[in-house]
């Protein structure tokens, strides 16, 4: 009898061993299937932060045409330019959205480290300590993921 207990206990042990191996497996087969969801998401993120420069200099190149030019039938062609830079920043950041790369203008939110990069601070009695008040250069967010902060100006704390 002494020699049967010793068997069960031995087979409580191996059963133990195996459930756990089998836990451990189906871990690994997790994180495996989580490692390639990630990689197939942002395997294209080196690629889109360098076009945000891209996304940058249309903006700007469409804020350099004065607001009472941009429909004047006086400058036809500057008119045609504008639109054109104006319809080719719509379809970048398109095809931006498509692949899960959003735009942040947090103009009027609350200072967030994570996805704002604080550039000054100023006083404003009007506006709540901490508040963005400023947006230099917009954030972008991948998914989730900030790929670049918000440059931002931030209302500071009364003295």
């Amino acid at each position: 009898e002494a020699q049967l207990s010793e068997l069960d206990e031995q087979l409580k042990a191996k059963h133990d061993q195996v459930l756990r191996a089998l836990a451990e497996a189906d871990n690994a087969r997790r994180r495996a299937a989580i490692d390639v969801e990630n990689a197939s998401k942002f395997s294209v993120g080196g690629f889109a932060k360098d076009l945000l420069d891209v996304a940058d200099n249309l903006g700007r190149a469409a804020d350099a045409v004065p607001a009472e030019l941009r429909d004047s039938e006086e400058a036809p062609v500057l008119k045609n330019l504008y639109e054109g830079v104006v319809l080719v920043d719509t379809v970048l950041h398109k095809v931006f959205s498509k692949h899960g790369l959003t735009k942040i203008e947090p103009l009027g939110e609350k200072f967030d480290p994570n996805f704002h990069n604080a550039m000054f601070e100023a006083p404003d009695p009007t506006k709540e300590p901490g508040t963005v008040m400023h947006v230099a250069s917009p954030g972008y967010v991948m998914h989730d993921r900030c790929l670049r902060a918000a440059g931002v100006g931030v209302v500071q704390k009364p003295a």
